[in-house]
């Protein structure tokens, strides 16, 4: 008897900005006669795109080809599956899974960023400290190469080193692998990690060559410093980074897919939600087009309202590290010219208690976009009776059974409240549940959003300019003689 499994919801995600209207600072009119600038801007990115693949870039850095890559993976992967991009990140994924309990992703900024977010929202919030059978077999995911902290690469070392009188050899349980991102292999931090894991790896497979290159997985550019140490290690799966796809919005390349995919998220589905995306972008009138209203109210709300401050306000632990980067991704794509908003990350309701104050009744210069969940991946807990005392000292007896669900709907709708009250901005972001769909659209509608703000305001909001002077310098007083 065959079972049928139900098909996962593929629910839109929405986004309502009616409290930023409520209090008056931004009009309707305005947003209306925003209308034709939005659609220009959505033209010029969806334009850069073809500019690109024409050749005919010019002189500006450009990296629209994150656009349509969801759709694109997806196309090849349905129609020359075993020739595909995808079915090859799939396949290196699962011999990983197979033969190591640890994968060490080095990289830095978008390199490793996207990862993390995927990391932290779409497996258990506790992945690495379950046992192997209770991780489903999938390996623990850890992250280095993204600063330069000598105690936290020696923790890290501490963690590789098997514990006294374990077989390296037959132990499936002391074996990991490492990930290394960089499209030149040029950035030191990651260079450095990778140096000093090598060595540690090396060791722990004997010196033997061949086992130490199936256990290093490069991702890179087609030419450059990691490029050729992949060649001279000889590693069977090496990945490239298409051109055209920067850093930051590398996250639907095998610099996102691949680790997801050892851990076992359905990168398939987060890429059918990508481009679930794109098309209501591409599509969909500006005023029920979730990128162009988000665009709209930020850009407004900052030359209104003087709101500079971006915070995005995040009520699930899980999508903390969307919302970091996503403060990477707006920084350094619109952070140019003396303009670009700065974008801050909070956790509520863990941030009402250090922030709250402040976004409350602090300076008028903040819009606060809350990122809320509709429904919980588990069951709902409740509120049970105070174990170990008849008596109700925490004055709780009467929310017996309350879910925490419902406790959190409360605190959301009570925040919004006090805000509304003293005329505070705030938009929110509805993702019906996380999942691989629903994230996988929020992970495309910011980008695309920071690209088709970046050309309403006549912003580039390609190449980072900043990043590379603090390279340089770096590396000069590093090599002084150089």
């Amino acid at each position: 008897m065959s079972v049928v499994r139900p098909k996962p919801p593929e629910d839109p995600i929405s986004y309502d900005a009616a409290a930023v209207l409520a209090t008056g600072g931004m009009p309707q009119a305005d947003l209306v006669g925003l209308i034709e600038p939005l659609e220009a801007a959505r033209r010029e990115s969806l334009a850069d795109l073809e500019r690109w693949r024409s050749g005919n870039a010019g002189v500006d850095p450009l990296d629209p080809a994150f656009i349509d890559l969801p759709e694109r993976l997806l196309a090849d992967y349905g129609t020359t599956r075993p020739e595909s991009e995808l079915f090859a990140i799939l396949r290196a994924a699962k011999r990983l899974r197979e033969t190591v309990d640890r994968v060490v992703v080095l990289g830095i900024g978008g390199s490793y960023m996207g990862t993390r977010a995927l990391f932290e929202s779409c497996c258990h919030p506790f992945h690495n400290e379950l046992s192997r059978g209770e991780r489903g077999g999938r390996p623990r995911l850890s992250f280095e190469g993204y600063n330069i902290d000598n105690d936290s690469a020696q923790g890290l070392l501490d963690l590789l080193t098997p514990a006294a009188g374990r077989a390296d050899a037959d132990d499936l349980l002391a074996q990991w692998a490492m990930l290394v991102v960089s499209k030149s292999g040029g950035t030191l931090e990651t260079a450095v990690a990778t140096r000093l894991l090598l060595q540690k790896l090396a060791a722990a497979v004997g010196q033997d060559a061949a086992r130490l290159a199936e256990r290093v997985v490069p991702i890179t550019g087609a030419s450059g410093k990691l490029a050729s140490l992949a060649t001279t290690l000889g590693c069977p799966d090496v990945f490239g980074i298409p051109d055209g796809v920067g850093g930051r919005f590398s996250v639907f390349t095998a610099v996102g897919l691949l680790p997801a995919s050892v851990v076992g998220i359905d990168v398939v589905r987060l890429l059918e939600g990508a481009a679930a995306m794109t098309r209501r972008f591409r599509e969909a009138p500006v005023a029920e087009n979730p990128v162009l209203q988000y665009v709209a109210v930020c850009h407004l709300a900052e030359q209104r309202m003087g709101a500079t401050i971006r915070v995005l306000s995040s009520w699930s632990n899980r999508l903390e590290a969307v919302g970091l980067w996503y403060d990477q991704l707006l920084s350094e794509s619109l952070g140019k010219d003396e303009k670009g908003a700065t974008p801050l990350t909070a956790v509520t309701t863990r941030d009402l208690h250090s922030r709250g104050q402040q976004h409350q009744e602090g300076r008028r210069d903040k819009l606060i976009t809350n990122l809320c969940v509709g429904e919980p991946r588990r069951d709902p807990l409740t509120l049970p009776g105070l174990a170990g005392s008849a008596g109700n000292e925490d004055q709780l007896d009467d929310l017996i059974g309350t879910a925490w669900p419902t406790m959190l709907e409360a605190a959301t709708d009570g925040t919004n409240e006090a805000y509304a009250s003293v005329g505070r901005p705030t938009a929110t972001i509805s993702l019906p549940r996380i999942d691989e769909h629903t994230v996988g659209q929020l992970l495309q509608m910011l980008m695309l959003a920071t690209v088709v703000e970046g050309r309403l305001v006549g912003t580039n909001p390609y190449g980072q300019p900043g990043v590379e002077a603090y390279k340089k310098l770096m590396m000069k007083r590093l090599r002084p003689e150089g």
